[in-house]
């Protein structure tokens, strides 16, 4: 409805059913690729069959779990969390980014931004997902160094702080939440207004407020 042209919705496991596939499917313009941005060979291919079509990454792959560091047995989620978050941003820019910066100034076909959701405890860590958080704060130090690897090409990047989402792996965690589909609407309004930085829903935009005041003071009621 903003006007692409066409929407890729990449999926790591396209062969797996999910809740609202064949709506999705069904959708105008909308097609679903294989895309598993763990695995470095799915990346590349994606990259050079729709890379020269593609004029906006949105980032929304996740891994989302509880516990902090110490309660945790082993590394193995860890890993997963890194991989996922930190690894994947890595391989989506390394495949993408080059041929986007390229393009960045080319008229009607340029590329435009890279688009990275991200929690907004990337910015001060929530010890009940504080693994989670060090991930999220991996991946925000990468989408800096990213926004100034493509800022040659005039190619924006477009980070977009929420808190807990409506979604399941946050269902323990008491309202005010996040829906998707308001975060949706929001990263469409952001890249409409040509902006780099967006925080969504009131947890995200309290956090941003109290660490301009005393970040101190909310690391510790975060801790407790």
């Amino acid at each position: 409805d903003a006007g692409a042209s066409v929407v890729f919705v990449g999926l790591a496991d396209p062969w797996k059913p999910f809740p609202g596939q064949e709506t999705l499917s069904k959708i105008p313009r909308v097609e679903i690729v294989a895309l598993d941005v763990t695995d470095s060979e799915s990346v590349s291919e994606q990259a050079n069959q729709i890379g020269a079509r593609t004029d906006i990454i949105v980032n929304t792959a996740e891994h989302v779990r509880p516990g902090g560091i110490m309660q945790r047995h082993g590394l193995t989620v860890a890993r997963e969390e890194m991989d996922i978050r930190y690894f994947g941003l890595m391989r989506l820019a390394q495949a993408f980014g080059p041929g986007m910066r390229s393009r960045g100034s080319d008229g009607t076909n340029s590329a435009a931004a890279f688009v990275n959701l991200l929690s907004v405890h990337a910015l001060m860590n929530w010890p009940p997902y504080g693994a989670y958080s060090a991930a999220e704060a991996a991946a925000l130090s990468a989408a800096q160094c990213l926004r100034a690897e493509l800022r040659p090409g005039g190619v924006k990047v477009l980070n977009v702080f929420f808190g807990p989402l409506e979604t399941e792996w946050f269902q323990t965690i008491p309202p005010p939440k996040v829906a998707p589909a308001a975060l949706a609407r929001a990263v469409v309004q952001a890249l409409q207004r040509g902006l780099e930085e967006l925080f969504v829903g009131d947890i995200a935009e309290d956090i941003r407020a109290r660490l301009a005041v005393n970040p101190k003071a909310l690391e510790r009621e975060l801790a407790g």
